[in-house]
């Protein structure tokens, strides 16, 4: 596809034209209530899945398949290139939902799509469902621009069923089905930018680790004043290891935690403090009133690219009104580790049941329960393929594309681990679209840019995206 002002006019001029059927078809996909986390919509899962499969039938994939797990179901579709040094790339997101309720604070049913003011309000509209579809729009419109009956790259989907049920089956699907997913490079679209002024692009997201520690002392809740002072109190155990997570420089004082991590660059630092950055603006999103963390890093710095230890929960002994003058038996703390390029899942939890075996007096049994482990991903700056993906926002935003990190944590590391290729990524939510939140929408111009964008991709990878 040439980089002239026909073609991106003749791209733009077909998504337009298309725009109305395209809402229609992804509104009815949205009206698929598919939550992964409740087991009563598991059909509805499924039913979202089908939906896809036959939409990507559709559009023109001569391969659709749906890809059972023991959870919820993947879909995968592939449409080859037929040219026979095609760069092959693979599409991820997810087609599952967050739950959603009226009484959660939805001014309309979260299931029943609504445009206003050029926003399309449903769950799912800019997570993930919206952005895994604008990609069937971007094909059509590249096909007909360029007259192609097949798509410039080998084009391979992998849209799966649980990433709101933190993924826990999708690894072994990749190891699975490895050959199939075998590609040069992954576009991940379930990312976002920072804003609709200012178009980015995100080079990378944080691993998480997460654990409950579960502390037990006595054998029942006994007397304060019998025995308070004289035998180890597992709630007092419990703040001692939440009071002993960091240090007075806010660095988490694991010992090992450290390890591997790799250092913003001088550039990277720079290109993060371009951005327009409104901490102010920033603190009330947050439902916050000041900003604390590791000293010496910016607030951007702290949350794309530094890794953290927070308390997600503590807990133990009376909670009722009043006072209860016990000992009590047992506590509870929740706790979670974003993690960076260059930490290892596996290490870090080793350092943190040694970090916990060593803080934990005679008297208090302890277990820890792992789950929800996702590795960290980066892909640097100067990648091919990562400006080719620059190139093509550019040409649909008119701007400058800046880069941005992601501070959560989503399965691309599994596909980068496991495949042994680059991950990409390609979003078009913005911040006030309330991922997770009641009233989750999309912009619709930010939707059609989207398509746009992929339109544009495929043939700027062909041609550039090699490594």
């Amino acid at each position: 596809m040439s980089n002239t002002p026909d073609t991106d006019n003749a791209v733009r001029a077909f998504v337009d034209g298309h725009r109305a059927a395209f809402l229609a078809e992804l509104s009815e996909w949205l009206r698929i209530p598919s939550v992964s986390a409740d087991p009563a919509r598991a059909e509805d899962v499924r039913r979202g899945a089908q939906w896809l499969r036959d939409h990507l039938a559709a559009t023109g994939f001569p391969v659709t398949e749906i890809w059972d797990t023991p959870g919820a179901p993947a879909v995968f579709a592939e449409w080859p290139s037929g040219d026979p040094d095609a760069l092959t790339v693979l599409v991820y997101g997810h087609h599952d939902v967050q739950p959603a309720d009226r009484a959660d604070g939805w001014r309309t049913d979260p299931f029943e799509p609504v445009v206003e003011d050029g926003r399309l309000y449903a769950r799912g509209a800019a997570d993930d469902k919206g952005q895994v579809l604008f990609h069937t729009l971007g094909i059509r419109a590249h096909l007909a621009v360029t007259g192609r009956a097949a798509p410039a790259v080998n084009l391979k989907l992998l849209i799966e069923g649980e990433e709101e049920s933190g993924s826990p089956h999708f690894p072994e699907l990749v190891r699975a089905h490895a050959d199939r997913l075998a590609c040069d490079t992954v576009i991940v679209s379930d990312t976002g930018m920072w804003s609709e002024d200012t178009p980015t692009v995100c080079t990378g997201m944080r691993g998480l680790v997460e654990c409950q520690i579960d502390l037990h002392g006595p054998g029942q809740d006994i007397h304060s004043g019998s025995f308070g002072g004289a035998v180890p109190n597992p709630a007092t155990e419990a703040a001692r290891l939440a009071a002993a997570l960091h240090d007075d420089d806010r660095k988490v004082a694991i010992p090992g935690f450290y390890d591997g991590v790799v250092e913003l660059t001088d550039r990277e630092r720079e290109l993060f403090a371009e951005l327009p950055f409104d901490e102010a603006a920033w603190l009330r999103t947050a439902h916050s009133r000041a900003t604390l963390g590791e000293a010496g890093y910016s607030t951007l710095e702290r949350i794309w690219a530094r890794p953290t230890a927070e308390v997600n929960g503590i807990g133990g002994g009376y909670q009722g009104p009043g006072g209860k003058t016990i000992v009590p038996s047992a506590a509870q703390l929740k706790l979670s580790f974003r993690l960076v390029a260059g930490q290892d899942v596996e290490k870090i939890q080793s350092a943190v049941r040694d970090w916990v075996a060593a803080r934990i007096p005679a008297g208090i049994r302890h277990e820890i329960t792992y789950w929800g482990a996702t590795r960290p991903c980066l892909t640097p700056l100067d990648h091919p393929a990562l400006q080719s993906v620059v190139r093509a926002m550019g040409r649909v935003f008119g701007q400058e594309v800046r880069f941005t990190r992601e501070g959560g944590s989503g399965p691309a590391a599994d596909l980068q681990d496991i495949l042994g290729v680059p991950v990409l990524f390609l979003g078009i939510s913005v911040p006030s679209d309330g991922w997770h939140a009641p009233n989750e929408k999309v912009e619709l111009g930010l939707l059609m840019k989207g398509a746009e964008t992929a339109a544009h991709l495929w043939a700027d990878l062909a041609e550039n995206g090699r490594n």
